[in-house]
């Protein structure tokens, strides 16, 4: 596990929470903005294409919880606002990685970005760090759970500036879960990288598994505030980006 050599690195592919940005400003921040406004946002954008997206998405998310036995409460339609923020407040209760959640949160932090009550955070270590991979020819991407468009958003609004021309692309779970090994392939080859010319660094081990499994070379980021990991021991770890030196 846990690669720490191989082949150059060519591609750094970057997690978010706990890893460029503090996990306390995704769960004390930008979750609890969202909550607060889900009902709003329904009322405000009723008969919109992406409020009727987001339902449906809701809708079939839903109905795969009840089929697998999941106690999920009242049940849901798409013309009820009151069961539809019951069913986002349930999923975001158990920090469900779930697709049409993840989309509306983008779509209520992008408000509130735009409003200018929402700013990105990252630790101060990681636009030098990017910037010197960027100087030396070597692309840098995200891969988050959290929306490409949350994503763009958090990283364009930073106090470092907008740091967004530094990446070479975003990617979401549309392309996959971060648990799949399938994942870390599609996102290298859409980047004309090979697997093992990515190095992926995240605070999960579960996700660096997945990494390892698809050819990548891995590196286990401990920030302060971060879950302790089960395997961390089989890793190489940071705790700041100066700590990645690439060839």
């Amino acid at each position: 596990m846990g690669v720490s050599e191989g082949a150059k690195v060519r591609l750094v592919l970057l997690d978010i929470e706990g890893t460029t940005t503090p996990i306390a400003f995704v769960h004390d921040v930008l979750f609890p903005f969202a909550r607060l406004r889900l009902g709003d946002w329904l009322t405000r954008h009723a008969g919109t294409d992406s409020r009727r997206d987001i339902v449906e998405t809701l809708r079939v998310e839903h109905a795969a919880d009840l089929a697998r036995g999941e106690a999920v409460g009242p049940g849901y339609d798409n013309q009820d606002d009151n069961a539809v923020v019951a069913y986002a407040t349930w999923l975001m209760d158990r920090d469900r990685k779930s697709p049409g959640l993840k989309r509306w949160q983008g779509l209520i932090w992008e408000e509130g970005y735009q409003a200018g009550l929402l700013h990105g955070e990252v630790y101060p270590d990681v636009p030098p760090a990017i910037r010197r991979w960027r100087m030396s020819g070597v692309d840098v991407a995200i891969y988050s759970s959290g929306s490409e468009l949350a994503q763009r958003r958090l990283f364009a609004s930073t106090a470092h500036g907008d740091l967004t021309p530094l990446f070479s692309g975003f990617f979401d779970t549309a392309v996959g879960p971060k648990t799949e090994p399938t994942s870390y392939r599609r996102i290298a080859s859409a980047l004309a990288h090979e697997p093992a010319s990515t190095l992926f660094v995240s605070d999960v081990t579960h996700e660096l598994r997945a990494a390892d499994a698809a050819g990548c070379q891995t590196r286990l980021c401990l920030r302060p505030g971060n879950a302790n990991q089960p395997d961390a021991g089989g890793y190489v770890t940071l705790t700041s980006f100066a700590d990645i030196q690439l060839p």
